[in-house]
């Protein structure tokens, strides 16, 4: 009897010791989007400008496991001094809306959760499409509906290759580009460390990105790094766009 309760312990404290290990390697063997490297055009393309009714259909898929989790639409609902871009989810109906001023510059988010409304606006995309280039961006956000809140945010934004990558949507050039928010700060005050990253293929044909894979990292007090929590590590993959 204490043999079998020895061996079981032993059992438990192994499968223990090997999580981590599991995780890394279920997360490092799901699939990376890859295109065809292409080279710096000779005159970089021009984004598309907005109007109203230009839509974008994304698939999400929890990268963990591949799941399909949900299908949201986006939709240009009205241009002038902001961009509105109206959003809809089939597994949760309506969103929080995204807002540009000017277009190209995100003055509420609502990609991550809970949504952000800058107090100064940053940049979606690099404010030039040449590969190489890079900076950093710093301003202040609230959450919609709770204006009592200030807190820091932090992006650092690396434009890394042209590709052309093939979705559900058609084939696009694009650009690759990967953002880094480290040690920005949370509203939920009972975590203490925070980064979150994120890659985008963005093209500039349709105006918006059509594959943007973003995960992030938390912990509270007690907790180091080497043990931190996840939050959702999502894909968005466009499926249809006009």
């Amino acid at each position: 009897m204490a043999a079998d309760f020895l061996q079981v312990s032993t059992l438990r404290r192994f499968v223990l010791l090997m999580l981590p290990v599991l995780l890394a390697a279920c997360i490092s063997s799901q699939p990376y989007p890859r295109g065809i490297l292409e080279p710096q055009p000779i005159l970089a393309p021009v984004v598309r400008a907005p109007k109203v009714g230009q839509e974008w259909v994304y698939q999400v898929r929890n990268v963990f496991n591949q799941e399909i989790v949900d299908t949201v639409t986006e939709r240009v609902v009205s241009v002038g001094n902001e961009v509105r871009i109206a959003r809809t989810s089939l597994k949760a109906g309506s969103l929080p809306d995204e807002i540009q001023s000017p277009w190209g510059f995100v003055v509420q988010d609502p990609h991550w959760k809970p949504a952000q409304k800058f107090s100064k606006p940053i940049p979606i995309w690099p404010l030039q499409l040449q590969a190489g280039w890079n900076e950093f961006f710093t301003t202040q956000y609230q959450v919609p509906g709770y204006p009592d809140g200030s807190y820091y945010w932090g992006l650092g934004m690396t434009a890394s290759q042209w590709e052309h990558i093939q979705t559900p949507a058609g084939q696009f050039l694009v650009f690759q580009i990967h953002n880094e928010i480290p040690n920005f700060v949370s509203n939920d005050l009972f975590r203490v460390g925070n980064e979150r990253q994120e890659d985008l293929w963005f093209a500039p044909e349709i105006g918006r990105w059509v594959i943007r894979r973003s995960s992030g990292r938390y912990i509270t007090p007690g907790v180091y790094w080497a043990n931190a929590y996840w939050e959702d590590y999502l894909e968005w993959e466009l499926i249809s766009w006009k």
